[in-house]
């Protein structure tokens, strides 16, 4: 069995990379290996049942067609400055320019027209005043919301578009290895997750765009094919809930806020991430049962509460060298406390040093957007440091936004962000592998929807020069 192509992945850079081909009028025989389901397929029964069932094989909102980004609240962040370090791949003017790029496609699939953070410019001068008195630094970043809802009618078509223009998509399939040959890949092992049967899938270019569902998978692979990378960053944290009157102006101004700081005493990078106006905490399963929260917001439907994480960065020197497993060890012991579940703890019972109670959510100001989190102890499974850097950012935080470090503000655990050791390539992303690419989150270099969608398109771009190819991308 035998392609031009070969993807990994049906997140946002697999899709793009193939959508871009298609685009500059490429007629290459083209195989997208996905270990989830079709779009329309995708479904969470937490939304009928009112709890996570922990669905098996995998996790409908972590894994099918345009992966978590199908499910997520669908922001698309128009900056270089956020997204991953393409920029320090690629240049940062040229980043730039396929961010544009890559957002006229989205918006040609019916993406909303409206930007935030352009206007209010006074509200947004009062708010960074406030960050640098605080220690802070508000990074400017324009976001196009897509909603949840949203997301999954553009990602919809953008699939029914592919396969109409011949992109063959197996669904239900899962990459066990690469088949290398001389320092050479020529191809890619799959297993069919309904029948178990593996077999060979050659081709003369494979690209591994597996998210960050499949940054465990690829370090290991990364390991076994000796394909050069480094030590990567994880991000630990929380997701923090808060009235929508205490982010009244923020939500406004802004929409998403994104700040920096590096508290004492340790210095760490904190920044704010994934902000929810009038949005709802989820959780997402991994496939080794792991469960971790995160944020959705809805284009329609709005929760009278604001949802954000602050994510610590932790960067490990010699000789440790297992972030991913780190990080997935935090999350396994807060897992334990909650007996397979969310925790969810007040902020002021963290500073006194007690437990939450379910009695006590029930009288509280901020109801939890997640029914089933269960009230209890966070600082029992969170690393001091860690937790030591997110107090003293919810401190700074109070000084941009006023009722932040509220007594009964909700900090949801565990949030965790795993993305692959950074697998080095040059401008044309090719790795010291022949004919291997790696893209999007799962490389190393991007951290979310647009900047990874981007990476994808710049991979359908360099494929399509060497085929001589007219270009659209100016």
């Amino acid at each position: 069995m035998k392609y031009d192509l070969v993807i990994v992945g049906a997140g946002p850079a697999g899709i793009f990379t193939a959508f871009q081909l298609i685009k500059r009028g490429s007629k290459k025989k083209i195989l997208m290996i996905e270990k989830g389901e079709s779009i329309e397929k995708r479904h969470c029964p937490k939304a009928k049942v009112g709890y996570c069932t922990n669905c098996r094989p995998y996790c409908h909102i972590t894994t099918g067609f345009s992966g978590a980004g199908a499910f997520s609240d669908g922001k698309l962040s128009l900056s270089t400055e956020v997204g991953g370090e393409l920029p320090e791949l690629l240049g940062e003017k040229y980043t730039q320019k396929m961010i544009d790029y890559t957002d006229s496609i989205y918006l040609s699939f019916g993406a909303d027209t409206h930007i935030e953070g352009l206007e209010h410019k006074d509200s947004i001068k009062e708010i960074r005043k406030r960050a640098i008195k605080a220690g802070l630094k508000l990074v400017d970043c324009p976001i196009r919301h897509m909603g949840t809802e949203k997301a999954q009618e553009i990602y919809g078509a953008i699939q029914k578009c592919l396969i109409d223009s011949g992109v063959e998509i197996r669904f239900g399939c899962n990459c066990t290895n690469l088949i290398l040959k001389n320092s050479e890949c020529i191809g890619v092992k799959v297993e069919c997750s309904k029948t178990g049967v593996e077999q060979e899938i050659f081709a003369d270019t494979t690209v591994v765009a597996t998210g960050r569902r499949g940054a465990e998978w690829l370090e290991r692979i990364c390991e076994e094919h000796k394909i050069a990378h480094q030590a990567g960053t994880v991000d630990i944290g929380v997701r923090v809930e808060v009235r929508n009157e205490v982010m009244e102006e923020v939500n406004e101004a802004l929409y998403e806020s994104k700040l920096i700081g590096y508290p004492n005493p340790f210095k760490d990078k904190v920044r704010t991430f994934c902000q929810n106006p009038g949005g709802v905490v989820s959780q997402e399963n991994y496939d080794n049962d792991l469960a971790v929260v995160n944020g959705h917001s809805y284009k329609d439907r709005k929760s009278p509460n604001t949802n954000l994480s602050i994510l610590c960065s932790h960067n490990f020197t010699f000789p440790f060298n297992q972030p991913i497993a780190y990080a997935q060890k935090v999350g396994e012991l807060t897992n334990m406390l909650a007996n397979g579940r969310i925790l969810v703890q007040r902020f002021g019972d963290i500073l006194d040093g007690k437990r939450t109670w379910e009695r006590e959510l029930s009288r509280s100001n901020v109801r939890p957007t997640l029914p089933d989190a269960v009230a209890g102890d966070i600082t029992a499974g969170m690393p001091y440091r860690a937790m030591t850097n997110i107090i003293n950012f919810i401190k700074a935080m109070e000084h941009v936004v006023p009722g932040f470090a509220a007594y009964e503000t909700l900090l949801y655990s565990p949030e965790l962000k795993f993305y692959s050791n950074r697998v080095k390539m040059d401008k044309d992303l090719n790795t010291n592998i022949k004919n291997l690419h790696t893209l999007g989150d799962s490389s190393g270099w991007t951290r979310g929807l647009m900047m990874a969608s981007a990476m994808g398109v710049v991979m359908g771009d360099r494929m399509a020069d060497k085929e001589a190819l007219p270009v659209v991308s100016e």
